[in-house]
C-alpha cells in the first residue's frame, strides 16, 4: 500500500510538472506584446538598403502592434556594435535587429575581436529581402563594362578608389574578390557608414568604383551620377536592360546579392518568437508592401519558420568563411 500511495504521488507530480510546463508556454503564447515600445537595431547610417527595409517594416508593425517602434541606426566596427547590443539585449522581444548578410560577414572576420558570434547569440526571426547590386564607377571614368574597366587599369595604370562598407563586410570581401579575379589593384577605402556614405563619395570622385545594392543607386544611375557596368544578379534587370550580368561581363560567382532579415537574442522563449514571426511575414506578405519595396528594386523573400533562417544565417557563416579561406584574407 506505500509503494502504491508513493507511486501515485511521483504521477502526480510529473503531471503537475508536464501540465504546469504548459500553462506556462500557453500562457507566454498569449501574454499582450508588445506593451511598450519596440526597437529596431539597424547597423548602417540612414539611407542604405537595410536601413530603407527597417524603415517600411516600421510603419506596418507598429501599426499591427499599436505601439511605437523605434529605428536605431548603430553603425561602426562593420556592424560590430549593432550586432553587440543585440545580443546582449533582454530577450523578451522588445530589441529586433535588422541586418543583412553583412551579419555572417561579421562572425567571419570579426567574431575574436566582438567576442561574440551571431550564429550562437542571436536568433534568426525571418528572412525579409532579397536585392541586386550593380558594379558602379563615377561617370568620369572612361570605361563603359567591367571589362574595359579592367584593360584601362591595365594599360594606364590608373590608381582608382574601390569604395565599399567597413573593414569586414561583403562589400569589401567582394571587392577583394574583384581585383583579384581581375589581376588588377585598386585602393580598397571602407566606410564604416556603408552606402549611406560612400555612394556620395563616389558622385564626388573621391572614390572612383563601388558595387552597391540598386535600390541606393539607381536614382544616381539614372541620373547620370554613377555609371551602371553590370548587375550582379543572375540575369539582366528589366529596370536597366542595357546593363549586363557580371557573368556576362567574364566575372561568374563576383558580387553578391545583398539579403536582408530580422534578427532577435537567443533565448527569446520560442512562443514569443514564433509570434514575431508571424506577425513580420504577416506584414510583409502583402500585396502593398510587396509593390512598395519593388519600387526599390526588392523582392519579398520569407522564412516559412525561425529556425529555417537559423539554418540559412549558419550556412552564409561557412559560405562566407570559405570565400576568407580561398583569398587568404588577413582577419585581425
Amino acid at each position: 500500500m506505500q509503494r502504491l500511495t508513493l507511486a501515485l504521488r511521483v504521477i502526480r507530480h510529473l503531471l503537475w510538472i508536464v501540465l504546469g510546463g504548459a500553462a506556462v508556454a500557453a500562457h507566454a503564447a498569449q501574454s499582450p506584446f508588445p506593451v511598450r515600445p519596440v526597437r529596431l537595431i539597424v547597423p548602417n547610417v540612414p539611407g542604405g538598403a537595410t536601413d530603407i527595409i527597417a524603415r517600411q517594416l516600421q510603419m506596418k508593425i507598429s501599426e499591427l502592434w499599436g505601439q511605437p517602434v523605434i529605428v536605431d541606426n548603430r553603425a561602426g566596427a562593420s556592424g560590430g556594435i549593432a550586432f553587440a547590443l543585440a545580443a546582449k539585449a533582454p530577450p523578451d522581444g522588445y530589441t529586433l535587429l535588422v541586418s543583412s548578410v553583412s551579419i555572417t560577414v561579421v562572425e567571419t572576420t570579426l567574431a575574436k575581436t566582438l567576442g561574440s558570434k551571431p550564429s550562437r547569440d542571436l536568433t534568426g526571426v525571418t528572412s525579409t529581402i532579397e536585392l541586386p547590386h550593380l558594379f558602379i564607377v563615377n561617370p568620369a571614368v572612361p570605361a563603359t563594362s567591367v571589362k574595359g574597366l579592367v584593360d584601362y587599369v591595365k594599360k594606364t595604370g590608373a590608381r582608382l578608389n574601390y569604395a565599399t562598407s567597413a573593414v569586414g563586410t561583403y562589400t569589401q570581401l567582394d571587392a577583394i574578390r574583384f581585383l583579384k579575379a581581375a589581376g588588377i589593384e585598386m585602393t580598397v577605402v571602407p566606410y564604416k557608414g556603408g552606402a549611406g556614405q560612400f555612394i556620395p563619395a563616389v558622385i564626388g570622385n573621391e572614390a572612383q568604383v563601388t558595387m552597391v545594392n540598386m535600390a541606393s543607386s539607381v536614382p544616381h544611375v539614372r541620373a547620370g551620377r554613377m555609371k551602371a557596368l553590370a548587375t550582379t544578379w543572375p540575369t539582366r534587370r528589366p529596370e536597366l536592360p542595357e546593363v549586363p550580368t557580371m557573368t556576362e561581363s567574364g566575372f561568374p560567382g563576383i558580387g553578391t546579392n545583398q539579403w536582408n532579415g530580422v534578427f532577435a537574442p537567443v533565448n527569446v522563449p520560442k512562443p514569443l518568437l514564433n509570434r514575431i514571426h508571424a506577425d513580420i511575414v504577416k506584414v510583409m506578405d502583402t500585396t502593398a508592401m510587396k509593390e512598395q519595396l519593388a519600387k526599390q528594386f526588392m523582392s519579398v523573400v520569407l522564412s516559412k519558420t525561425p529556425a529555417e533562417f537559423t539554418a540559412f544565417l549558419r550556412q552564409e557563416v561557412q559560405k562566407w568563411r570559405q570565400v576568407v579561406i580561398e583569398n587568404n584574407i588577413a582577419v585581425e
